[in-house]
């Protein structure tokens, strides 16, 4: 079998941690699989390269962060060959440009565009394992480039389906995609299987076991995701098309996002144009902008609330302060957003009733509401986060 294996911070955080994943490896090996690795940089390596250089410039060059981020990742790789090598296993550690890894020209958040497989298939066919450096690449100018938050899962999911892998595995410290946050429900349940779609759902509800670009990129390559724990051999979550999951849960899981705030705009033109310019600039600014709702205006006036993340609502202040769009603007940063995730909600109705009907009964009160074909977020006051979720969890009987 050939697999691709990728291993987060927390899973090579140090020199004993790198010996357990060579163990690991190893152990793959000796059932006669052929792999490849994917790394982190040992955990806490990037946070102290960006400090060293805040320390030297307030805005260092996007392209000098490129090349100090990308050491990291590189440290690992070696260190990981080298310890495989020590066991008897030959192995090669690869750049990211080494493993023909080709990105668009932007530095910091740059996207995969294609990948050379030349050198990964001639040392496969020798049977070395390959580490490869996540989290970068080499632009089209031969500028080293990274891949942003989540770019070693990047690396790895676009490997694997350039190599046609029969799998991915993403190990991290927890054992799989369970039914909410087990730190708010214990009682939550490890899920044996789940879509791309929602994954997706979960992914950009602020589930951070995976990044949603990396779901979006296997879904489009058709890449076969497991995600499981470094520390243990325990069965891990299987990330696959709908139809291959034969029976679906009404209700997958309850997600949590803590990282929301919302802008409201207290008399605004009612004309149109208005909500355009608005949104327009927040685009421009790279502001993503999640539930909005309008009212029906009145004597030439209307009401317009919209959500952001809380780490960028001083920035929309600052827009909003240039703007000028509406008599008063508030902002509410006490807020969290609830989501209900579950594709057999797309053939059954009520789910949404039975979430409101669920928190009524507890005293919370629900601001906004979004819904799609298998989600329905719900904004509420931040202090009534952890209850909602533990509430909704028991309504839709996701206990283990």
């Amino acid at each position: 079998m050939l697999v691709v294996q990728k291993y987060g911070g927390t899973s090579v955080g140090n020199v004993e941690k790198i010996k357990n994943v060579a163990k690991r490896v190893s152990s793959n090996l000796r059932n006669g699989d052929k792999v490849v690795v994917v790394v982190s940089a040992m955990g806490g390596e990037t946070d102290k390269l960006v400090g060293y250089a805040g320390e030297i410039s307030k805005t260092p060059p996007k392209r000098e962060m490129d090349v100090l981020l990308s050491s990291g990742e590189r440290v690992t790789s070696s260190l990981l060959a080298m310890a495989l090598e020590s066991m008897g296993h030959e192995a090669i550690s690869l750049t990211g440009r080494q493993a023909g890894i080709k990105t668009n020209n932007v530095h910091t958040t740059a996207r995969i565009e294609s990948i050379d497989t030349q050198v990964l298939k001639k040392n496969l066919n020798e049977n070395k394992v390959i580490i490869v450096a996540g989290f970068q690449g080499i632009t089209e100018n031969n500028e080293v480039s990274t891949l942003g938050r989540g770019g070693s899962d990047l690396s790895a999911v676009a490997i694997a389906g350039a190599i046609n892998a029969d799998v991915c595995e993403i190990y991290t410290d927890v054992d799989g995609i369970y039914t909410t946050d087990p730190r708010i429900e214990p009682k939550a349940r490890k899920l044996e299987k789940i879509s791309y779609d929602e994954m997706l759902e979960f992914a950009s509800m602020g589930a951070k076991v995976l990044q949603n670009r990396s779901v979006e990129l296997a879904k489009k390559m058709n890449v076969k995701l497991v995600t499981r724990s470094s520390f243990n051999n325990n069965e891990g979550t299987l990330i696959v098309k709908e139809e291959e999951i034969m029976e679906e849960a009404l209700v997958s899981g309850i997600a949590l996002d803590k990282n929301q705030a919302r802008v409201t705009l207290i008399g605004i033109s009612d004309k149109p144009g208005i909500a355009a310019q608005i949104f327009e600039r927040l685009s421009e600014e790279n502001l993503n902008v999640d539930m909005i709702i309008q009212n029906v205006g009145i004597y030439g006036e209307a009401n317009l609330s919209f959500t952001i993340a809380q780490n960028e609502l001083e920035h929309a202040k600052r827009i909003m302060d240039e703007l000028h769009p509406a008599k008063n603007i508030e902002f509410d940063d006490s807020i969290v957003k609830v989501s209900v995730i579950g594709v057999g909600m797309k053939s059954h109705s009520g789910v949404a009733s039975s979430a409101f009907s669920a928190l009524a009964k507890d005293g919370i009160n629900i601001q906004m509401i979004s819904t799609s074909e298998i989600k329905v977020s719900m904004v509420i006051e931040a202090k009534y986060g952890e209850l909602a979720v533990r509430t909704l969890h028991k309504v839709y009987n996701l206990q283990d």
